[in-house]
């Protein structure tokens, strides 16, 4: 909604719908810092618990693997609130929608930090996400009514940089969290955030209310996608444990999964107030970009969420620095996030988003010479590089998406944008640990049949003073280090390819004919 929409609270001898002006000096600092904060422990909560599985994982008595559900339950279910921002925003009112959705964040997240088991900390996860989907876009839009129009530019750049700095804040936190403290104060940290945010906000923005109108919502295809994501989300969590088709709860999933999409789709494409407006696809260079951005994220967050499995688990890092390794990926996407903006504003939005995806591309494939030999440098470094490409993925991306529909429906657009980035990261990250592992068998499996035939190595580790049993014991350990750098090393080639296919698929979309207003991309 734009600042024209922002009204005074009817009260007496005073109009109603009329507009407010923006805020100035220490009150428009103060808001712009309680939004950047609001924003940052949202987008935050996306990667804090990447370097955290493990740890976690050990504390409740899961599986490495298991331990995945606590990224991928969080971001689906902020996926599926995404798309439904703008009818609580039009029904409830803007501020009240983000305050209350900023408050119970940060209830979620106590609940998450008093967890006793796995299933439990899952549930509270998905309570969370539900509740941190409006902070993105609803920050966004509070930050573009309070600043005025001049300053938007500096509006939009201080809510980029927050989030662009929090995921790579995120391994870090993470990292020393649970290290130095207990993994429950990776959640704890955003209930003070959340609950002193939210009451200043408040105070501060309860005058920028909006009116509030009663759009229908749609229910029903809002309880078609969430059955079909759910079931589709369980069915990639469970597959591996279950044996995939050899269990019947898979196949009973499957079926679920394959008729909630297909009536999601007619039902989405016939009502009169989707939920998600999937019409938009009609126009050749969203689908383009949407395709590159669910392909090309869904390839980037596979790949952060198996770098420090990778490097706990088999390369000896602490949570600490694991998170400094991930980390390193955000330091120059942050330092060349302006210079991005900038060029997408005077050059083919198609070009730069070819080029940062195909970066992202080349230093993935490079990164498939991974061994169990290398330094902490010789892992962050080609991580340093690879965020040299990001901002000139995002940025022009997100212009070139909504350039590419009707003005009208931009909004839509953006949420149904946000909703495949996000999803596709969920996805892409039970696909990454589902194959790790099925890899890992695969190439121990191989690997066992080749080492040591002749049985020359296991004499000389007896001949050196250990058992039989010692020696078959150290000779299983470096294949199995060995095997699972293999299946590394096979998962970032198809993210490698990935982002190739990514890069391509924007040529579909033609050329822009207009600057899209990016103020509702969520």
């Amino acid at each position: 909604m734009s600042s024209s929409q922002a009204v005074r609270p009817a009260q007496a001898g005073r109009m109603p719908d009329i507009p407010l002006p923006p805020l100035s000096g220490g009150m428009l600092v103060g808001a712009a810092l309680l939004l950047a904060a609001a924003n940052f422990v949202a987008v935050l909560d996306t990667t804090i618990a990447n370097v955290s599985v493990p740890t976690i994982a050990g504390a409740l008595g899961a599986s490495s693997s298991q331990g995945t559900y606590v990224i991928t339950s969080y971001a689906v279910a902020e996926a599926i609130t995404v798309p439904l921002t703008g009818w609580l925003a039009s029904r409830f009112g803007t501020v009240r929608v983000f305050i209350t959705s900023l408050i119970l964040f940060g209830l979620c997240s106590a609940l998450c930090g008093m967890a006793s088991s796995l299933g439990m900390l899952v549930l509270f996860r998905v309570f969370q996400g539900l509740a941190g989907g409006p902070l993105m876009p609803l920050s966004q839009t509070l930050l573009l009514r309070i600043f005025p129009k001049e300053k938007a530019a500096a509006a939009i750049g201080m809510w980029s940089m927050t989030t662009l700095i929090a995921p790579v804040m995120g391994p870090i936190l993470g990292g020393v969290i649970c290290d130095r403290m207990h993994w429950a104060y990776i959640f704890y940290i955003n209930v003070p955030v959340a609950l002193i945010c939210g009451y200043l906000g408040w105070r501060l923005l309860k005058r920028y209310e909006t009116k509030l109108m009663r759009v229908p919502i749609d229910t029903v295809g809002l309880a078609l996608l969430v059955v079909w994501v759910a079931a589709l989300q369980i069915l990639l969590d469970e597959g591996k444990d279950q044996d995939w088709f050899a269990s019947p709860m898979i196949w009973v999933l499957a079926v679920i999964a394959a008729i909630g999409f297909a009536s999601f789709l007619i039902w989405e494409l016939t009502d009169r107030h989707p939920v998600v407006d999937l019409r938009v696809f009609r126009h050749r260079g969203f689908s383009a970009s949407v395709v590159t951005i669910t392909l090309a994220f869904g390839a980037f967050f596979g790949a952060t969420v198996l770098t420090p499995l990778w490097l706990q688990n088999y390369m000896d890092y602490t949570a600490t620095w694991a998170g400094c390794a991930t980390a390193m990926t955000g330091i120059l996407a942050v330092m060349v996030a302006p210079l991005a903006a900038k060029m997408a504003s005077k050059f083919d939005g198609r070009w730069l988003v070819f080029a940062g995806v195909m970066w992202l591309g080349a230093i993935t494939l490079l990164r498939t010479h991974a061994n169990t030999d290398m330094t902490f440098w010789q892992v962050a470094f080609p991580l340093l590089l690879q965020g040299l490409g990001l901002p000139f993925f995002f940025v022009p991306l997100t212009g070139l998406a909504l350039a590419s529909v009707d003005e009208a429906e931009t909004a839509s657009a953006a949420g149904l944008m946000s909703f495949c980035r996000t999803f596709g990261g969920a996805i892409a990250t039970s696909l990454v640990n589902t194959s790790w592992e099925d890899k890992t068998k695969y190439d121990r499996a191989e690997l066992a049949g080749l080492v040591d035939q002749a049985g020359h190595y296991a004499n000389t580790l007896t001949h050196s003073g250990l058992s039989a049993a010692q020696a078959q014991g150290q000779i299983s350990t470096i294949v199995q280090s060995q095997a699972v750098m293999l299946a590394t090393n096979q998962l970032f080639t198809i993210a490698g390819c990935c982002f190739v296919f990514a890069a391509l698929a924007v040529w579909f979309a033609p050329k822009p004919t207009r600057v899209a207003d990016t103020s509702q991309a969520h």
